[in-house]
């Protein structure tokens, strides 16, 4: 079918960006996602439910994000004693673990080869599936981890080499299995899914009121993201308005939250290249950025800055003059630290060509958010296809075409100053108001899609309500999800020294990908 055929026979959903909710049957559920594959569609995510309490049975939804609009497919499984559903891993590659995952949490199969758990780590039974309904979370399982069977390498001089998972830093943990002949990589493996922590079955036990906190801890380093885009789920399932002068704050501290790890990782890069001094300049800007956050928002981090209806705090001209004075002197500082980094022989010689993801492998596996940008690919929720107030902002999308190390590097150069330009541009045309709306309480078993463009790339929340201000579940996904699976493909060929850089290059999150 065509996109405008399948939008035709959907229902609307409520949500931030125009959504379209389709329900199919297993043909369908393979046909939709061949056709969003011929339509160059992006698979945002893909995730389970049990609502066997409700109507007898299993649901596999799937969300694409096509040019104009999201596609949320929705699949209802009757077979309770096996569910079952067609893999959707051969039109996209990133459904793979997403599909893995499922299987872990509530016992719902489908035919691709790889069926190894991929959250589970023996933290429960191979028979228990935590997002069922009748899922017992108060009982003590026994933890009983079984090996896993990576995928070995053979030939002459064929080495492997294992890290992690816990590491030489103050990092989260994951496992990479190196497949080498001398220092050269044949293949990486990653097994990741140690920093589980059961937040979908948390939402379980929240009020809708109070989702937007827990929203904000499921990657520390997204907090505004992750808590916008629930925030908006519930405010187009409520029809509640958020005041103007409150979306332009939460863009205002969207964007320091970009610019805050953007600085992070340009220190961490330097570092790894064997610069010390980037790393001692850029975390003094970073630290001078959050001291500013405390200033303007009352916390450095800012965990509960977005709340249903707005914002926790209106922003007083003293905060206003303390962030332009902050951004004054931020500009120059990022600008010449941009031309010590291309002068540096050491650091462009590290930098250029390790870790290329070309633009078509970056497309065929489904790449998004910065990786994907430093690829060629043009995506940026922020600027197409935008929700207020970023439609009003006209944000410029940066874009590099040499997927490597330096050009991830680029990316994060020029989103700074973009962002200092967007924050600049808020602070003066913001106008005064309201920032908080009440929400009233969501009917019951209402859905709703939010979609931000955090620092990373989109973050998704499907937020579904439940009787007595309850959620009856509540799926986040992270952009990590996409992004970890190219990490294997960008390391091919780069000598195992270089990983460390490539993998700050891409910095992707563990807690927020195991959720």
């Amino acid at each position: 079918m065509t996109v405008d055929t399948i939008l035709k026979n959907s229902a609307i959903l409520p949500g931030n960006l125009p959504t379209h909710y389709l329900r199919v049957n297993r043909e369908q559920w393979l046909q939709t996602a061949a056709d969003m594959r011929k339509e160059n569609a992006t698979l945002l995510s893909l995730w389970g439910a049990d609502d066997r309490d409700r109507d007898g049975g299993f649901r596999i939804f799937a969300a694409y994000l096509l040019p104009r609009v999201v596609l949320v497919v929705e699949y209802f499984l009757t077979d309770t004693v096996a569910p079952s559903y067609s893999s959707i891993a051969s039109f996209f590659p990133v459904a793979a673990r997403m599909q893995r995952a499922v299987h872990d949490l509530l016992g719902i199969s489908t035919e691709a080869p790889d069926t190894r758990g991929w959250l589970r780590h023996g933290g429960w039974p191979e028979t228990t599936f935590p997002l069922r309904k009748d899922f017992d979370g108060d009982q003590q399982y026994p933890v009983a981890a079984a090996p896993y069977s990576f995928v070995s390498v053979e030939g002459d001089g064929v080495h492997e080499i294992a890290v992690g998972p816990v590491h030489a830093g103050t990092i989260e943990p994951g496992h990479f299995r190196f497949s080498v002949v001398g220092e050269k990589v044949l293949r990486l493996e990653e097994r990741l899914g140690y920093t589980h922590k059961g937040v979908a079955k948390l939402f379980e036990k929240t009020l809708q009121r109070d989702g937007h906190r827990l929203a904000a801890r499921l990657s520390g380093d997204s907090a505004v993201a992750f808590s916008w885009a629930y925030c908006v789920s519930l405010e187009s399932i409520t029809g509640t308005v958020c005041p103007n002068r409150a979306l332009w704050l939460r863009a205002l501290a969207l964007e320091q939250e970009r610019i805050a790890n953007h600085l992070g990782d340009l220190g961490a890069l330097g570092n790894d290249a064997g610069f010390a001094f980037s790393l001692t300049q850029f975390s003094k800007l970073k630290e001078d950025l959050l001291r500013v956050n405390a200033t303007a928002f009352g916390a450095r981090y800012l965990m509960d800055y977005v709340v249903p209806g707005g914002v926790a705090l209106d922003l007083t001209t003293e905060a206003r003059g303390a962030l332009l004075t902050f951004y004054d002197a931020l500009e120059p500082s990022v600008i010449r630290m941009h031309s010590i980094f291309e002068e540096h022989a050491g650091v462009q010689d590290r930098f250029r060509e390790a870790g290329r993801l070309e633009k078509e492998t970056a497309e065929q596996l489904g790449a998004i958010g910065l990786v994907a940008r430093a690829s060629g690919i043009a995506c940026d929720l922020r600027a197409h296809p935008c929700s207020k107030p970023y439609d009003a902002l006209t944000p410029k999308i940066s874009i590099q075409t040499e997927g490597d190390v330096a050009a991830r590097a680029q990316i994060r150069f020029e989103e700074v100053l973009e962002s200092l330009r967007l924050c600049r541009k808020i602070l003066a045309d913001i106008a005064a108001g309201a920032v908080h709306a009440t929400v009233p309480v969501a009917k019951e078993n209402q859905i709703g899609i939010g979609l931000i463009e955090g620092w990373r790339g989109p973050v998704m929340i499907a937020l579904e309500t439940g009787p007595d201000e309850s959620i009856r579940r509540c799926h986040a996904h992270d952009p990590s999800w996409q992004n970890w699976p190219l990490l294997e493909y960008a390391i091919l060929g780069n000598i195992v020294p270089d990983f460390p850089l490539i993998n700050k290059s891409f910095n992707l999150s563990y807690s927020g990908q195991d959720g």
